[in-house]
C-alpha cells in the first residue's frame, strides 16, 4: 500500500544534485535526483551487491553521472552515461526517471517513486517495503511472455553474462520472437565475479534467473547440458552433440566464452590440481584450500591473485605464487603499482616466485593422480592443491570446424555493432569477439564478464529493431585487499604518471595514468573514487586531459564532458 511522505525540503536538493533520504521512521531510504525542476526518486541501493547510489557524483550540468559499489573487499564502479538531448538521468546501470536497467551489470531494475512538491517539500509516494534494502529490486520492464510468437528465433550459445544479458535486453526492448539458451553449464548463467573473489558455489546465490523465471517471465528456452559441435549456416540450424540433434535459428547469437588453459607440463592432469572458471572449479578449489592446506597458484593475475586473497584468511601453512613478470601486473598496472600489490600480499604471508616458469608437477611415486610439490628453479614447492591461473582460449573450436575464419588465438572477428564479420544474422559477443575498440578502431578481445555483458545488451537491442554498436571503454575491477579499479582502450604503454601514494597500501591513495604515443590510453586508481568510471566517459569521447594537464593539476572528475570543448574551460 502506497504512502505519501514529506521526505526534504525542496531548497535542500540542488540541481544535478542525488541525496538518500530517510522514508518513514523506519529503515526505508529513497534516493532523490534533481535535473532541473525534475525531481525523480527511486530505490537507493544498486540492485548488484547493494551499494548506496547516492555515494556516486552528479556532474554539475546535470547531464552526467557515475557511480561505485561495494561488495566486502571487491569494488567495481560502473561506466558513467552521457545523457542525450532528452536530458534523461543515467545512474550508472539505470535510469533514474523510471528505474529502468540501463547497463550491465545490474540484473535488476530500481523502484521508481511518485514525487510532488508542495508548500516547499519534496514529498513521496511509495510502498514502504519497496524502500527497504531488502527489497530494493523490480523485474524489469519486459515483453509480455503471451505475446511471444512462435518460429525460430533467437538462438544463443553459451550460458554465460553475455547469454543472460542478451536476453533481458531483448525483452526489455520489444522483441517478441522466441528465444532459446543453449549451454554444455548445468545451470543457468550466473554471476562468475563471485567465484574468484570468494570461491562461491552456490548456484541458487549465483544465478541471475532461476530457470522457471526464465520461461515463465522471459519466455525463454533454456537448454542445459548440450554442446553445441557446429553451425550449419547454410540451414541456419547449430548443430548439437556431434550430429544428434540441430536447432534452427534466425539470428545466432555466438557467446561460448573462453576454456581455461593448462601448461603442458609432467602432472598437470593430477587430480588436484585445478582450475577456476565455473561453479564445479570453484567447489573443488573450496573443499581442499582449507586450514593447514598448502597451495601454489601458478599465474600472477587477477583471477589468481583474487583467490590468494580469497583464501589467504583460511589459516593455510603455505600459499606460493609463481609467475613469469617481474612483478604482478606489469602488463596491465605497470611495475609501480604492482610491486604495492605484491607487497600487501606478501604481508598476508604470500610468498612470490617471479621471473620464472614452472618446470613440472610432481606427483606421489605411488600414486600419479596426486601432486605433492611444484618444480621451479629447481626447487620443488610443496602442495596439497595447485591452481592453475593462466589463461582462457576462446571457446571457438566448433566454429573452426564450421568453417569460419579465426584470429590466431581463435578469435573471431566481428564488426561495430557486433555482427560476425562475412555472416549474416550471426553475431558473436564476449571471450571470442575481437571488435573495433571506439575510439581507435583497435581490434581487441576482452576477457571480462562485463564487456561480454553489455555486448549482450547491444546485440539485443540491434537485434530488436533498435541498432546500438558497442563503443563502451572497457572498465574492471580487482578485490587485491584494497580496492582497485582500471579502464583503458588500445593495448600496452610506454609511460606511467602516477598521482598520490603507493608505498603503503592499506593507505594507498593514488591515481595511476598510462600514456602511449603522448596520450592517455588507461587509468587505474585505488580509494578515488570516482575518477576510472569518468575517465571511461573522457576515453569515449575523446578528450581525456593530456600529460601535461594532468601534470597541471587537472582533475577528471571535474571536467564537464556535455562538449568536447569543455577542457579549454578547466
Amino acid at each position: 500500500m502506497s504512502t505519501t511522505i514529506a521526505v526534504l525540503p525542496e531548497a535542500d536538493l540542488k540541481d544535478g544534485q542525488m541525496k538518500e533520504v530517510a522514508f518513514g521512521e523506519g529503515e526505508g531510504k529513497v534516493l532523490l535526483s534533481r535535473l532541473g525542476d525534475k525531481v525523480y526518486a527511486t530505490s537507493a541501493f544498486c540492485t548488484h551487491y547493494g551499494a548506496p547510489l547516492a555515494k556516486g557524483v552528479l556532474a554539475a550540468d546535470g547531464r552526467v553521472v557515475w557511480r561505485v559499489h561495494f561488495h566486502g573487499m571487491a569494488v567495481c564502479c560502473c561506466p558513467i552515461s552521457q545523457l542525450l538531448h532528452l536530458r534523461e538521468i543515467r545512474l550508472a546501470c539505470f535510469n533514474v526517471c523510471n528505474g529502468d536497467i540501463e547497463d550491465a551489470p545490474a540484473p535488476d531494475a530500481l523502484h521508481s517513486f511518485g514525487v510532488k512538491i508542495t508548500n516547499g517539500q519534496i514529498h513521496v509516494s511509495a510502498d514502504p517495503a519497496n524502500t527497504l534494502k531488502s527489497n530494493m529490486a523490480r523485474p524489469p520492464t519486459l515483453v509480455d511472455a503471451t505475446d511471444v510468437s512462435a518460429g525460430r528465433g533467437v538462438v544463443i550459445v553459451g550460458g554465460g553474462s553475455g547469454a543472460f544479458h542478451t536476453v533481458e535486453s531483448l525483452r526489455e526492448n520489444g522483441y517478441k520472437g522466441p528465444i532459446t539458451i543453449l549451454t554444455k553449464e548445468k545451470h543457468t548463467p550466473v554471476d562468475r565475479t563471485k567465484l574468484s573473489k570468494s570461491l562461491m558455489s552456490d548456484v541458487s546465490k549465483l544465478e541471475y534467473r532461476t530457470a522457471s523465471v526464465l520461461k515463465i517471465q522471459y519466455a525463454t528456452n533454456i537448454r542445459v547440458g548440450v554442446t553445441a559441435t557446429s553451425i550449419d549456416f547454410d540451414k541456419k540450424q547449430v548443430v548439437l552433440d556431434d550430429g544428434k540433434e540441430t536447432v534452427s535459428y534466425e539470428k545466432l547469437v555466438l557467446a561460448p566464452g573462453g576454456e581455461p588453459r593448462k601448461l603442458p607440463i609432467p602432472g598437470a592432469d593430477a587430480q588436484n590440481v585445478f582450475t577456476l572458471r565455473g561453479v564445479d572449479d570453484a567447489k573443488k578449489i573450496d573443499t581442499v584450500a582449507k586450514e593447514g592446506k598448502r597451495l601454489v597458484v601458478i599465474g600472477s593475475s587477477f583471477i589468481s591473485l583474487e583467490l590468494v586473497a580469497a583464501v589467504a584468511k583460511r589459516k593455510l601453512a603455505s600459499i606460493d605464487v609463481i609467475g613469469m613478470e617481474e612483478v604482478p601486473f606489469e602488463l596491465v598496472l605497470g611495475k609501480e603499482v604492482g610491486k604495492a600489490l605484491q607487497k600487501f600480499h606478501e604481508s598476508q604471508g604470500v610468498k612470490f616466485h617471479l621471473q620464472t616458469k614452472t618446470d613440472k608437477i610432481v606427483t606421489k611415486e605411488d600414486d600419479e593422480t596426486t601432486a605433492t610439490g611444484v618444480v621451479v628453479n629447481g626447487e620443488t614447492l610443496p602442495c596439497d592443491l595447485v591452481v592453475m591461473a593462466v589463461g582462457v582460449a576462446p571457446a571457438t573450436k566448433f566454429l573452426k570446424e564450421s568453417g569460419v575464419p579465426t584470429e590466431r588465438d581463435g578469435g573471431v572477428r566481428v564488426d561495430e555493432h557486433l555482427k560476425l564479420v562475412g555472416y549474416e544474422d550471426v553475431f558473436a559477443i564476449g571471450d571470442i569477439a575481437h571488435y573495433p575498440q571506439h575510439p581507435t578502431g583497435e581490434l581487441r578481445r576482452i576477457e571480462h564478464w562485463n564487456v561480454a555483458g553489455n555486448q549482450g545488451r547491444a546485440v539485443g537491442k540491434t537485434i530488436a529493431g533498435k541498432p546500438q554498436p558497442f563503443v563502451k571503454v572497457p572498465f574492471f575491477w580487482s578485490a587485491q585487499g584494497q580496492n582497485i579499479r582500471y579502464c583503458g582502450i588500445g593495448q600496452g604503454f610506454d609511460d606511467v604518471f602516477i598521482t598520490g601514494n603507493v608505498e603503503e597500501h592499506k593507505a594507498g591513495v593514488f591515481v595511476a595514468y598510462y600514456i602511449k604515443s603522448d596520450k592517455v590510453v588507461a587509468v587505474a586508481s585505488m580509494q578515488n573514487d570516482p575518477v576510472v568510471s569518468a575517465s571511461t566517459e573522457l576515453l569515449r569521447l575523446g578528450i581525456m586531459p593530456t600529460l601535461e594537464e594532468l601534470r597541471a593539476g587537472v582533475d577528471p572528475r571535474n571536467i564537464d564532458i556535455s562538449t568536447a570543448n569543455s577542457l579549454k574551460d578547466v
